[in-house]
């Protein structure tokens, strides 16, 4: 399909560069299409009365690491301020990672993070560039395993979305604001956004009402904020993402639909775990290695009935991901009712809870 048809105007106010306080505070419109009515302006904390003790909520456990990293590259006498963000954790000391600008470097370069001092190298982080392809490098560390892990804790920051952190630069209260109140499993390098909305009373009321929950990990990768250039959407490569689904998750999630119930993936890091590990019979099968898959109108949902998430970016693949769930033009005209309603977009935005087509 045409990335063009993936388009549509959103005014720059509408971009929250913070979230509200208490995160279930924030607003969620209800959608589903074909229903009357279509939209429902709702809160999350709503989310108990909306859904009921057949439903389940499937939560990534994933937390984020301080994956950005500012450091120098020495050559000889010269030297340069490098910005990279990890993205894809190879083997127990090399990472892939974005680098900027990513023309100062050059394979067998040596970055020292942690420092942009060229006098104060002590007790720097340091990488040796491996590989270079575009503005993407692999960075063998000195350090590796928990020692790289902690190193990398020491020396990094919290890689906030590029359109937060172009608007402002991170703040203290970003390391908590940033990670979700379930996070346990580390190794994402971007929130989950869609479970930044909830707190541990949201939760405590969701189990009171017998609403289920169960956990998936996926770590999220910096790619899910890039962009999709290519004209077409069969041209767009999807960086790949590791996750994994226990035996005891997989068969308590069809039990629940065999019983009746219905799956509801909060944000679409679980729905595309989800949809990884699901025959086409729907069954959920246990899960783990690398995920790419890209989910564009026209796929066919097996696993997933609902999905809480934030709202995305024009012509990015999350809104083409929210597009093929419930249609375009109705999530054209659901994002249209948001932005007349002055919805909050993006990752510390509000949220929306999506149905598939009432018609389909």
């Amino acid at each position: 399909m045409k990335t063009e048809l993936f388009e549509f105007d959103l005014p720059e106010d509408r971009i929250a560069l913070r979230p509200v306080s208490p995160r279930d505070a924030a607003r969620m419109l209800v959608v589903r299409p074909g229903d009357q009515p279509e939209f429902d302006d709702c809160w999350v904390r709503d989310l108990a009365n909306i859904l009921g003790p057949d439903d389940c909520l499937v939560f990534n456990d994933t937390r984020v690491i301080p994956a950005a990293l500012t450091g120098i590259r020495i050559r000889g006498e010269h030297t340069a301020r490098i910005e990279c963000n990890l993205h894809k954790r190879l083997d127990a000391n090399r990472w892939r990672a974005f680098a900027r600008p990513s023309k100062r470097l050059a394979v067998g370069e040596r970055i020292s993070f942690g420092t942009t001092d060229e006098s104060c190298l002590m007790g720097a982080l340091n990488a040796t560039v491996e590989d270079k392809e575009g503005g993407e490098v692999t960075l063998a560390f000195e350090f590796t395993g928990p020692v790289l892990d902690s190193a990398i804790a020491a020396a990094g920051f919290m890689p906030l979305p590029p359109y937060i952190a172009s608007r402002r630069p991170t703040e203290i209260g970003d390391a908590e604001d940033y990670q979700t109140v379930y996070a346990r499993t580390d190794g994402a390098v971007a929130a989950p956004t869609a479970g930044l909305h909830f707190t541990n009373e949201l939760l405590k009321e969701l189990d009171r009402r017998e609403i289920g929950k169960t956990f998936v990990t996926l770590h999220v990768g910096a790619g899910t904020f890039l962009p999709v250039n290519a004209g077409d959407t069969s041209e767009h490569r999807m960086h790949a993402e590791w996750g994994t689904i226990t035996s005891a998750v997989a068969e308590l999630l069809n039990a629940k639909r065999a019983a009746g119930g219905r799956i509801v993936a909060v944000g679409t890091t679980s729905l595309r775990l989800l949809e990884s590990a699901a025959d086409e019979d729907g069954k959920i099968h246990p899960w783990s290695g690398d995920t790419d898959i890209f989910i564009t109108p026209g796929y066919r949902f097996k696993a997933v009935d609902a999905l809480m998430t934030n709202f995305h970016l024009p012509r990015s693949t999350l809104f083409m991901l929210v597009s093929a769930f419930a249609g375009r033009e109705n999530m054209l005209k659901a994002y249209g009712h948001a932005i007349v309603e002055d919805y909050r977009f993006y990752s510390y935005g509000d949220s929306s809870l999506i149905f598939p087509n009432a018609r389909s």
